[in-house]
């Protein structure tokens, strides 16, 4: 049976960009690089006006349809397809991106799942054209055929893996939360500088801050090429706080079978997929060595913020040369993540990247950076209050990964049937 049988497929409107907005009440737009390997991420998300939503009525997306990019489909971090959940809508369909909607007699979240199926994948890629930038169109995806079950195998199979991926969503919400904890920290004490300012408004202690680290904190400020700083801070470069592209591997070096990263694998603080292959075999761009507390940084768009914190790499795990991998010195790896996430160094880089297509930023950019250099007492005590939280982020996100392995794995095996599954499950 075929797709066009029982899914009706919907392709996006023609946005113009130029009438974009920046307003946050504007209505986000899902565009081919919002979609990812089976979820939406909404960085760098665009907006339409929200009193211009007549314009595209329509083209409204709903909480479950399947969305799928229609240029570039398939990368090396490997399918772009997403389900719009509950915190997606408002959201509209933007040209170029597929919609899909089960019809009577298939189950849409059963969809969702026949989508993200390595069958799925094998006929994009066999039916997909071009080579700068490979592409498929609707009737090609609604060719695709699959092996027909009755309504209520359908259901049973998709509560299994919803299950599944219920659990790895919530692993991630506990994750994002513990990530949004250490951000706050950070600017409470780095940037908004709000322990300096209690004292000085003769508070006797700040939540968070260990009492004799507060104690220590001056209560005046100073002028620097920053803008003011608590009285006894510096200010220095980037490049003397910490190593920039420390370890590189050479050709030869490493037997066997290597763990890569490439730059399409890491969204903003996510690694979405890492690709074994034998070394010998890999990108030549496959040549950086990375260590637990490093902070790996795409140089190409760092609009799109692909940064990630390495924490307890397997040994083999190498990156692309197209990251900036900077580790601890000076700053610790906590603090050093913390200082080259923020709003204001990825303004730093976008205003520095080279290029129209494909801006990107080097090394000797992030080397010279100016930052501020709080002292070693109070970075300490952050490295002390925050790397917990990281540990038990990384902790989820290792088990959302295990997760997502077993649902991977039983996912060919249920639609199939080699796994049969019990109608009374759902």
């Amino acid at each position: 049976m075929a797709l066009r049988d029982h899914v009706t497929l919907l392709t996006g409107f023609p946005f113009k960009s130029d009438s974009y907005t920046d307003q946050p009440d504007g209505v986000r737009l899902v565009r081919g690089d919002n979609v990812v390997q089976g979820q939406l991420r909404w960085d760098n998300v665009k907006r339409w006006p929200r009193d211009r939503v007549e314009e595209a009525r329509g083209y409204e997306l709903r909480e479950s349809d399947v969305v799928l990019a229609m240029d570039r489909p398939w990368i090396e971090a490997g399918l772009k397809y997403a389900r719009i959940g509950p915190d997606d809508v408002p959201s509209l369909l933007v040209q170029r991106v597929a919609c899909l909607r089960a019809k009577e007699g298939l189950d849409q979240s059963y969809l969702f799942y026949l989508i993200g199926s390595q069958r799925f994948t094998d006929h994009v890629l066999s039916i997909q054209t071009g080579t700068a930038v490979p592409h498929i169109s609707g009737p090609q995806i609604q060719q695709f055929e699959y092996r027909p079950l009755p309504l209520q195998n359908q259901r049973a199979i998709a509560a299994v893996l919803g299950s599944l991926d219920d659990k790895i969503e919530q692993n991630r919400r506990t994750a994002r939360a513990l990530e949004r904890l250490a951000r706050a920290i950070f600017r409470a004490w780095f940037v908004d500088f709000e322990p300096v300012k209690a004292k000085a408004a003769g508070a006797a202690s700040f939540p968070s801050m260990p009492q004799p680290v507060y104690d220590a904190l001056p209560i005046n400020f100073i002028d620097s090429e920053l803008g003011p700083v608590p009285e006894g801070w510096g200010v220095g470069k980037l490049g003397d706080c910490c190593h920039i592209n420390q370890r590189t591997v050479r050709s030869g070096e490493i037997d066997g079978e290597i763990e890569y990263v490439d730059i399409s694998s890491v969204t903003v603080g996510r690694l979405t997929g890492v690709q074994r292959v034998p070394f010998a075999e890999a990108p030549s761009r496959a040549r950086r060595r990375v260590g637990h507390g490093d902070t790996i940084w795409s140089c190409v768009r760092p609009n799109h913020k692909s940064y990630l914190f390495i924490h307890s790499p397997p040994e083999r795990r190498i990156v692309s040369t197209g990251f900036a991998v900077m580790s601890p010195g000076e700053f610790g790896a906590s603090f050093l993540h913390e200082v080259t996430t923020q709003p204001e160094f990825v303004h730093y880089l976008v205003s520095n990247a080279d290029g129209s297509a494909y801006p990107a930023v080097r090394a000797d950019h992030f080397a010279s950076a100016t930052v501020t250099r709080p002292p070693k007492q109070l970075r300490d005590a952050f490295e002390a209050l925050t790397m917990p939280l990281r540990d038990l982020f990384a902790s989820a996100e290792r088990e959302a990964a295990q997760l997502a392995e077993v649902r991977d794995y039983l996912l060919p095996q249920l639609l199939t049937g080699q796994v049969p599954v019990e109608v009374g499950d759902a």
